[in-house]
């Protein structure tokens, strides 16, 4: 087998795996895999498409991840629509009680259909804090 079909398949072996994890740890060696593999075919011997896989998998793991550690750490303020909802405290309107443990909170002035997130009833009147967005269904946990 030609050594750049084994760069090839490096590289795929490497992105199959980044899109199962999606941390950005492997994507930057998939695309070192795919230099390797163009050193190779190119007829660059052994040594080089080694040193392009490690130095282009590092030095874009060294730039790519930072950002991409940024982008996952999204702060309340930006997040729109059911996400922003989340963290944000809520007044228990009709108690979270019953089988389900359901009822309604209101967020931010609106009402919306709430469920006791630790599966306990929470009385009307009480605070509570927004865990999750289920559709139209708020998590709520004291």
């Amino acid at each position: 087998m030609d050594a750049w079909v084994v760069w090839v398949i490096v590289a795929a072996a490497f992105a199959v795996g980044e899109m199962l994890t999606t941390a950005l740890y492997l994507a930057p060696f998939a695309l070192g895999g795919v230099a390797a593999a163009v050193a190779s075919a190119a007829g660059a011997g052994d040594v080089v498409p080694w040193l392009l896989f490690a130095g282009i998998g590092v030095v874009l793991l060294a730039a790519f991840r930072p950002i991409a550690r940024s982008h996952r750490h999204m702060p309340p303020q930006i997040r729109t629509g059911t996400a922003a909802l989340v963290g944000r405290s809520g007044l228990v309107i009709d108690p979270l009680a019953g089988p389900e443990h359901t009822g309604s909170v209101k967020i931010d002035g609106e009402v919306w259909t709430a469920r006791a997130y630790d599966e306990a009833d929470i009385p009307a009147g009480r605070q509570v804090h927004v865990i999750e967005i289920k559709g139209a269904t708020a998590l709520v946990s004291e």
